[in-house]
């Protein structure tokens, strides 16, 4: 498969399988070793680069990245950091002079990462080496040296990408280079196309932001037989917000749905902060997050607390259903072979979101529970109650007995008490590695005593400490 980008500044066509990882197309066919292989699924960092498209640039894991999501996009490596005339970027400097590195081997995705950052003018350092693992250095020079280079110009040269997209056309035009029948077959431009492609090919995989498909090859070894890259479809990404609702495209990045949503939920912009590191949120799209069906997916219980509805699409027109009746069984989803998620859409209303995530790990974790409250008040009242929680079940699932128990009743301890016992009624949660069903179960239910506490003015953020 044919695919033409930018790389480094130059412009560049790599002839590949649809499934070759940029990590490995650049240490073995480019012989750029600086981007380097660690966990190879998107945890470490190691293989950090810098991805400009229209949007703007973004850090991104070359080891789950796949070669043909990069058509007409630009890539920059540890090596296209430092000018061309040798001057090392800020962020080089910076590390030098604040012994950022010792064994080195997690530098260069350090390096990409904070140039990336520093691009975009972004000063919330932990948030944006969340995804940066350094097994030796530590943190605190490493941050320093991110701290250091906040004021320094951005190098000219690292604007070069945008600048190049712009006439990108006309550079891949003079170099005869044109996308052929293969690539458009298997990197559909509008809706109707990918719903003609999975009719003629139920059993293909469709790729999105490949943070889930990419440990498939990576780490599964699977040969994944057809598959549709959903990057090129201008209607499957953005967010639309009117007086009614808010659409989201399935292929919308969580990083972009973080800037959109936050406005209206800042809970569930927050809840999105924590979903994987900055690298992982650049590429994992909401669409996907829901169709994997995992009964442990961040995004799926805030939007069931936020009433969405799902909307499917395939060659027989567009189906659309509550979200909570999309998760059937563990592993099973109410999605015909030939169907595809094409957004999701919640209603426009007043804020009254709480969500809460319990992992072992702050950031960049998996939740072990994580609970999203949906509860209005009028006159000290329950007029409304909409709860759900991943973890607990097979599947995202509401909380209709909790519910049941608030509606109506008074907005008062004695209220939440008796909600925290009908989660008994409404769960069986199961014992594995990040938790027990007997602590899941007790953590479910101080999540409703918080959402309470929170309404009563108590502070109750785990990242404060109050007296």
């Amino acid at each position: 498969m044919r695919t033409r980008f930018f790389l480094n500044g130059k412009p560049v066509t790599a002839d590949t399988t649809p499934t070759t990882t940029l990590l490995d197309w650049l240490r073995e066919d480019q012989r750029l070793t600086g981007t380097k292989e660690g966990c190879n699924e998107g945890d470490c960092g190691a293989c950090s680069v810098i991805v400009t498209d229209d949007s703007g640039a973004r850090a991104l894991n070359a080891c789950i990245l796949l070669i043909p999501q990069l058509e007409g996009q630009a890539v920059r490596t540890v090596e296209g950091i430092t000018a061309p005339d040798g001057t090392l970027h800020p962020v080089q400097t910076a590390m030098i002079d604040h012994h950022g590195s010792q064994c080195g081997f997690c530098t260069p995705g350090f390096i990409t990462t904070m140039a990336c950052a520093h691009l975009n003018g972004a000063t919330d350092h932990d948030t944006q080496l969340a995804g940066n693992l350094c097994r030796c250095t530590g943190y605190a020079p490493i941050i320093r040296a991110a701290k250091a280079a906040e004021t320094a110009s951005v190098p000219t040269h690292m604007k070069d990408d945008a600048r190049a997209l712009k006439a990108s056309d006309a550079v891949f035009l003079d170099a005869n280079e044109t996308p052929d029948a293969q690539n458009e077959a298997n990197a559909p431009t509008s809706l109707e196309t990918l719903a003609t492609w999975l009719d003629e090919n139920p059993d293909g995989t469709l790729i999105a932001g490949a943070t889930d498909v990419g440990l498939w090859i990576t780490k599964d070894l699977r040969t994944l037989g057809p598959v549709v890259f959903l990057n090129r479809i201008p209607a499957l990404a953005g967010v639309i917000v009117t007086d009614a609702e808010i659409r989201i495209g399935a292929a919308t990045r969580l990083s972009d749905l973080h800037d959109a949503i936050a406005p209206h939920h800042p809970s569930f912009a927050e809840l999105i902060r924590r979903y994987g590191s900055t690298q992982v949120r650049n590429a994992a799209t909401i669409g996907g997050n829901i169709a994997n069906g995992s009964p442990i997916g961040d995004g799926s219980p805030a939007l069931i607390a936020l009433g969405a509805t799902l909307h499917l699409r395939s060659v027989d027109g567009p189906r659309s259903l509550p979200l909570e009746d999309f998760f059937v069984a563990y592993g099973k989803q109410d999605r015909a072979q030939n169907e595809f998620i094409e957004a999701i859409t919640i209603p426009r209303q007043s804020d009254a979101l709480r969500c809460y995530k319990l992992s072992k790990r702050f950031d960049q974790d998996i939740s072990a529970v994580c609970g999203c409250f949906w509860i209005e008040i009028s006159q000290s009242i329950v007029t409304h109650a909409r709860i759900a929680f991943g973890g607990m079940a097979g599947t995202p699932k509401r909380a209709t007995k909790a519910e049941a128990a608030l509606h109506g009743q008074p907005w008062t301890e004695a209220t939440v008490a008796a909600a925290m016992s009908a989660l008994a009624q409404d769960f069986t949660p199961m014992s594995d590695m990040r938790a027990s069903a007997g602590y899941r179960m007790e953590a479910a239910q101080n999540m409703l005593l918080r959402a309470w506490l929170e309404d009563q003015g108590q502070n109750t953020d785990v990242l404060k400490v109050a007296p």
